[in-house]
């Protein structure tokens, strides 16, 4: 799996966003960012996401929408071998500074690290867990394990969420983006008790982040292994969307999400 480098907020490409500051930044990511990580990492080596998403669920991340410690993490992880590329001292500096602003960056690591996790779970005879769930703005898709790689689609809902002053949701464009895969993996919306602080972002209150995460318990098959969330005495995420569960209960997934403008 793959996925961009996460440009940060505001105006960006992946919100529809395309003038000369957004293709500046673009050019930028082309031609210094990439290269430059590509060099830090060959020295390196491989980085365990895994492990690194962990961390970050235990120091206040769910995951989607809040990547501070996930990102802060990996700076860390990166600083040493930054600073041994052959780059400049000013171009380092550039990229270090970059990565530092974006508490998001680390989210496009996590998204790939997500689909990599749920490719295992693909096309297991009679499995009722959803393996993929995407949107483009117009339809919510999702894929289910024992039904191979059937789309079964619907309209893409409306965001309950923050808007800046000004704007109403008739100014919202429908849910739009992959970033949803997090969910499908049992953390973002699934692990917000790990992260009360996402409330100032998306709404709600520290209670609330609390009681998506033990809503999730009810539609899912198991409880995560790996991620682990404190204020829960490290009760494993809720892993494992079943749509049997959801269609007995009703309830449908929690998904933390930003929202585009038409």
């Amino acid at each position: 799996s793959y996925c961009t480098l996460n440009e940060g907020l505001g105006k960006v490409l992946r919100y529809g966003a395309y003038s000369d500051e957004v293709i500046k930044r673009l050019k930028w990511m082309e031609n210094l960012l990439a290269p430059l990580l590509k060099q830090a990492l060959k020295l390196h080596g491989p980085i365990d996401l895994k492990t690194m998403i962990t961390q970050a669920l235990q120091m206040g991340d769910e995951g989607h929408n809040r990547n501070r410690a996930g990102t802060s993490l990996l700076i860390r992880e990166l600083a040493p071998c930054i600073i041994q590329t052959k780059f400049s001292e000013k171009e380092k500096i550039e990229v270090l500074k970059f990565i530092d602003s974006n508490d998001h960056f680390f989210l496009n690591l996590t998204m790939p690290a997500c689909k990599c996790t749920l490719d295992a779970a693909k096309n297991i005879e009679f499995s009722t867990i959803v393996s993929v769930m995407a949107r483009n703005g117009t339809e919510f898709g999702i894929k289910v394990s024992g039904l191979g790689d059937r789309w079964f689609t619907g309209p893409a809902g409306i965001v309950d969420g923050l808007l800046f002053p000004g704007y109403t949701t008739e100014d919202a464009n429908p849910d739009i983006g992959d970033s949803v895969i997090a969910e499908t993996a049992g953390i973002g919306g699934f692990a917000m008790a790990a992260a009360p602080a996402i409330v100032q972002f998306v709404g709600g209150t520290a209670k609330d982040a609390l009681n998506f995460t033990l809503k999730m318990y009810e539609i899912t098959a198991a409880e995560n292994n790996i991620f682990k969330i404190p204020a829960l005495d490290f009760r494993g995420t809720p892993t494992g969307i079943d749509i049997r569960k959801v269609v007995e209960t009703g309830i449908l997934p929690s998904i933390n999400t930003g929202i585009a403008h038409k």
